[in-house]
């Protein structure tokens, strides 16, 4: 395993904007207070949705996308540095009307209305490609 002791250096929480795209916001919120590295929990609603999943034998995201209104169950992900950019690696589990759950990894999705908590930590990570999985991970 590759880890190391962080130090947090903040903690922040933030309204994500009605309309606006749930993945920018929050890197957005990264940005303006220079979060480098860090971990996020976030919740609400969303619609228009895109998310992603790994096809792990070709090597590729596969992209699927539902055009509905959706709760955001559960949000998590972090923020490290990929190519020059802050980059909010972003899993979701959304409900449907009916209770029926989806997953994936976060592409783009409409905020209806949404809340985020960051924690920031002092050392940034970097995301560089891996030959192994085929996937920019941390260094």
């Amino acid at each position: 395993m590759n880890g190391r002791e962080l130090s947090v250096t903040g903690e922040y929480l933030g309204s994500l904007d009605h309309g606006a795209d749930w993945r920018a916001e929050i890197e957005a919120f990264a940005d303006e207070h220079e979060v480098d590295a860090g971990w996020f929990w976030a919740m609400g609603a969303v619609q228009d949705v895109k998310l992603w999943y790994y096809d792990q034998t070709d090597r590729e995201y596969r992209s699927v996308s539902f055009d509905e209104p959706l709760e955001v169950a559960s949000c998590v992900g972090n923020v490290a540095n990929l190519d020059g950019e802050r980059f909010a690696h972003t899993h979701m589990v959304l409900s449907r009307q009916s209770g029926q759950s989806l997953a994936g990894h976060l592409d783009t999705a409409t905020v209806f209305a949404g809340e985020c908590h960051l924690r920031a930590f002092e050392r940034p990570l970097e995301r560089e490609y891996d030959e192994a999985t085929g996937l920019d991970l941390w260094l």
